[in-house]
Protein backbone atom coordinates (compact mmCIF):
# COMPACT_ATOMS: atom_id res chain seq x y z
CA UNK A 1 0.00 0.00 0.00
CA UNK A 2 1.61 3.47 -1.27
CA UNK A 3 2.52 5.29 1.99
CA UNK A 4 0.83 9.28 1.97
CA UNK A 5 3.06 12.31 0.59
CA UNK A 6 4.24 14.35 3.27
CA UNK A 7 4.50 17.77 1.69
CA UNK A 8 5.94 21.59 2.83
CA UNK A 9 4.39 24.13 0.50
CA UNK A 10 6.30 26.99 -0.63
CA UNK A 11 4.42 29.91 -2.48
CA UNK A 12 5.95 28.29 -5.71
CA UNK A 13 7.13 24.74 -4.71
CA UNK A 14 6.13 21.66 -3.72
CA UNK A 15 8.38 20.00 -1.09
CA UNK A 16 7.94 15.86 -1.27
CA UNK A 17 9.64 13.77 1.25
CA UNK A 18 11.02 10.98 -0.21
CA UNK A 19 9.64 7.36 0.60
CA UNK A 20 10.92 3.71 0.08
CA UNK A 21 9.04 3.65 -3.03
CA UNK A 22 10.39 7.15 -4.56
CA UNK A 23 14.05 5.67 -4.18
CA UNK A 24 13.33 1.81 -5.21
CA UNK A 25 12.13 4.04 -8.49
CA UNK A 26 14.41 6.15 -8.55
CA UNK A 27 17.31 3.99 -7.87
CA UNK A 28 15.73 1.20 -10.52
CA UNK A 29 14.83 3.38 -13.49
CA UNK A 30 15.11 6.85 -12.24
CA UNK A 31 12.28 7.94 -15.29
CA UNK A 32 10.12 5.69 -12.86
CA UNK A 33 10.15 8.81 -10.22
CA UNK A 34 8.16 11.12 -11.83
CA UNK A 35 5.52 9.25 -12.45
CA UNK A 36 5.23 8.81 -8.82
CA UNK A 37 5.38 12.36 -8.34
CA UNK A 38 3.41 13.47 -11.12
CA UNK A 39 5.97 14.97 -13.22
CA UNK A 40 8.22 14.51 -15.90
CA UNK A 41 11.85 14.07 -14.82
CA UNK A 42 14.09 16.67 -16.83
CA UNK A 43 17.02 15.40 -18.62
CA UNK A 44 19.64 16.89 -16.42
CA UNK A 45 18.45 15.18 -13.44
CA UNK A 46 19.50 14.32 -11.01
CA UNK A 47 21.51 17.48 -10.00
CA UNK A 48 24.85 18.09 -8.52
CA UNK A 49 25.63 16.05 -5.43
CA UNK A 50 22.49 13.74 -5.34
CA UNK A 51 24.07 11.13 -6.68
CA UNK A 52 23.57 7.31 -6.44
CA UNK A 53 26.05 7.29 -3.31
CA UNK A 54 23.58 9.46 -1.76
CA UNK A 55 20.61 7.91 -3.05
CA UNK A 56 21.50 4.66 -1.39
CA UNK A 57 22.35 6.23 1.95
CA UNK A 58 18.95 7.68 2.21
CA UNK A 59 17.17 4.25 1.37
CA UNK A 60 19.68 2.35 3.26
CA UNK A 61 18.37 4.96 5.99
CA UNK A 62 14.78 4.81 5.37
CA UNK A 63 14.90 0.95 4.95
CA UNK A 64 16.31 0.86 8.49
CA UNK A 65 14.02 3.03 10.47
CA UNK A 66 10.68 4.20 7.55
CA UNK A 67 9.59 6.37 10.74
CA UNK A 68 11.82 8.70 9.65
CA UNK A 69 11.14 9.71 6.15
CA UNK A 70 11.12 13.49 6.23
CA UNK A 71 14.87 13.28 7.86
CA UNK A 72 16.17 12.47 4.47
CA UNK A 73 15.25 13.40 1.04
CA UNK A 74 12.78 15.90 -0.36
CA UNK A 75 11.98 16.35 -3.87
CA UNK A 76 11.47 20.14 -4.96
CA UNK A 77 8.27 20.33 -7.78
CA UNK A 78 7.15 23.69 -8.91
CA UNK A 79 3.33 24.47 -9.34
CA UNK A 80 1.90 25.91 -12.19
CA UNK A 81 -0.85 29.45 -11.60
CA UNK A 82 -3.61 26.56 -11.03
CA UNK A 83 -1.15 24.22 -8.51
CA UNK A 84 -0.82 21.29 -10.56
CA UNK A 85 2.77 20.05 -10.14
CA UNK A 86 5.09 21.28 -13.34
CA UNK A 87 8.56 19.98 -12.86
CA UNK A 88 11.46 18.58 -10.30
CA UNK A 89 13.76 21.29 -10.23
CA UNK A 90 15.87 19.89 -7.01
CA UNK A 91 16.73 17.22 -4.78
CA UNK A 92 17.15 18.99 -0.94
CA UNK A 93 16.48 17.45 2.41
CA UNK A 94 18.22 16.49 5.94
CA UNK A 95 21.11 13.94 6.70
CA UNK A 96 18.85 12.29 8.81
CA UNK A 97 17.09 13.11 12.30
CA UNK A 98 18.29 15.87 14.78
CA UNK A 99 21.04 15.15 16.80
CA UNK A 100 22.04 17.18 19.74
CA UNK A 101 20.27 19.52 18.68
CA UNK A 102 21.18 19.59 15.60
CA UNK A 103 19.58 19.15 12.32
CA UNK A 104 21.67 19.33 8.62
CA UNK A 105 20.61 20.60 5.32
CA UNK A 106 21.71 20.36 2.03
CA UNK A 107 20.64 20.59 -1.48
CA UNK A 108 21.04 20.64 -5.13
CA UNK A 109 18.89 22.20 -7.92
CA UNK A 110 19.01 21.35 -11.71
CA UNK A 111 21.30 23.79 -13.79
CA UNK A 112 18.41 25.18 -15.54
CA UNK A 113 16.04 25.85 -12.62
CA UNK A 114 19.12 27.53 -10.95
CA UNK A 115 18.88 31.97 -10.31
CA UNK A 116 15.18 31.78 -9.56
CA UNK A 117 15.02 31.82 -5.89
CA UNK A 118 13.97 28.11 -5.62
CA UNK A 119 16.80 27.34 -3.25
CA UNK A 120 16.16 29.78 -1.15
CA UNK A 121 12.29 28.81 -0.85
CA UNK A 122 13.69 25.21 -0.67
CA UNK A 123 15.95 26.00 2.46
CA UNK A 124 13.58 28.33 4.03
CA UNK A 125 11.22 25.81 4.43
CA UNK A 126 13.27 23.34 5.61
CA UNK A 127 14.61 25.53 8.31
CA UNK A 128 10.92 26.33 9.26
CA UNK A 129 10.38 22.79 9.02
CA UNK A 130 13.13 21.76 11.10
CA UNK A 131 12.25 23.96 13.97
CA UNK A 132 8.99 22.79 14.31
CA UNK A 133 10.73 19.99 16.11
CA UNK A 134 11.27 21.39 19.56
CA UNK A 135 14.58 19.54 19.85
CA UNK A 136 15.96 21.14 17.13
CA UNK A 137 18.10 24.51 18.34
CA UNK A 138 20.14 24.72 15.23
CA UNK A 139 20.21 23.61 11.50
CA UNK A 140 23.95 23.65 9.80
CA UNK A 141 24.79 23.54 6.12
CA UNK A 142 28.02 23.20 4.03
CA UNK A 143 28.92 24.48 1.13
CA UNK A 144 32.27 24.41 -0.88
CA UNK A 145 34.32 27.43 -0.28
CA UNK A 146 34.08 28.65 -3.81
CA UNK A 147 30.03 28.34 -4.14
CA UNK A 148 29.35 31.61 -3.95
CA UNK A 149 25.45 31.39 -5.24
CA UNK A 150 25.07 28.95 -2.03
CA UNK A 151 26.63 30.75 0.47
CA UNK A 152 24.12 33.93 -0.39
CA UNK A 153 21.04 31.34 -0.29
CA UNK A 154 22.34 30.77 3.39
CA UNK A 155 22.84 33.85 4.32
CA UNK A 156 19.62 34.80 2.75
CA UNK A 157 18.08 32.64 4.25
CA UNK A 158 19.71 33.94 8.35
CA UNK A 159 22.76 31.30 8.39
CA UNK A 160 25.88 32.61 9.60
CA UNK A 161 29.50 31.60 8.10
CA UNK A 162 30.97 29.88 11.12
CA UNK A 163 34.12 28.44 10.09
CA UNK A 164 35.45 25.61 7.88
CA UNK A 165 33.47 22.61 7.02
CA UNK A 166 34.05 18.99 7.52
CA UNK A 167 35.00 18.15 4.20
CA UNK A 168 38.23 19.81 2.47
CA UNK A 169 37.82 22.83 1.00
CA UNK A 170 33.98 24.01 2.81
CA UNK A 171 32.38 26.07 4.81
CA UNK A 172 30.17 25.65 7.60
CA UNK A 173 26.99 27.56 8.15
CA UNK A 174 24.50 27.86 10.87
CA UNK A 175 21.41 29.32 11.99
CA UNK A 176 19.92 29.45 15.06
CA UNK A 177 16.16 29.18 16.78
CA UNK A 178 15.25 32.18 17.75
CA UNK A 179 16.03 33.31 21.37
CA UNK A 180 19.17 30.68 21.92
CA UNK A 181 22.32 31.42 21.53
CA UNK A 182 24.69 30.16 18.57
Amino acid sequence: MPTAELILRTRRLDLVAATLDHLDAELATPSTLGGLLGVDLPPEWPPGEYDRDALEFFHAQLEARPDHAGWYTWYAITRDLQGSRELLVAGAGYFGPPAAGTAEIGYSVIPSARRNGYATEIVAALVENAFADPSVQQVIAHTSEGNAASARVLVRCGFERVGPGSAPQSVQYRTARRGTQS
